[in-house]
């Protein structure tokens, strides 16, 4: 938490701005009902906090060429704080690797990965394990059908309580 006490406008903000992060100044005032200099003074203090951490254009790959996406849980042989710090640093540099999430349960970590085809994430595979990260044991699933990738998050239904 960064400490900053949001309101319901800035919640409209943070909201206009997940749909669309190209929203003209004058557009964001509008639709959160202040005047644009206080609604983008409002953005940058949002900015400055951490709470808006990026604005990004949502590439549709398969529009472009075929890919292979590929979710990979990964369990380590040793569980000390080094083996997991040397697998995360290895993972950060992989490009391929376009999500990493250190998970509980049976496994360690659940990897989202985009490669060109199997063969490339077979080869990126074989990469990682002659890298010697500690690996135990992956389980490769293959992505047959998008259902549903939502970059917008449901801010009423996780703020709820707060």
């Amino acid at each position: 938490m960064t400490g900053l006490k949001l309101d319901a406008i800035d919640l409209k903000i943070l909201d206009a701005i997940q749909r669309d992060g190209r929203i003209t100044k004058l557009a964001l005032a509008e639709q959160v009902g202040l005047s644009p200099t206080p609604c983008w003074m409002r953005l940058a203090k949002l900015e400055k906090a951490g709470i808006v951490s990026g604005y990004h254009a949502r590439i549709a790959m398969r529009a472009i060429a075929p890919i292979a996406t590929v979710l990979m849980e990964v369990t380590l042989g040793a569980h000390r704080q080094a083996d997991f710090e040397r697998f995360e640093r290895a993972i950060r540099d992989i490009p391929e690797i376009v999500a990493c999430w250190s998970v509980g349960g049976g496994v360690d970590y659940l990897l989202k990965v985009m490669t060109s085809d199997i063969d490339a994430y077979q080869r990126l595979v074989d990469a990682l394990l002659e890298r010697e990260l500690g690996i135990d044991r992956y389980f490769t699933y293959i992505v047959i059908k998008t259902v549903k990738d939502e970059a917008v998050l449901p801010l009423p239904e996780l703020l709820a309580g707060n």
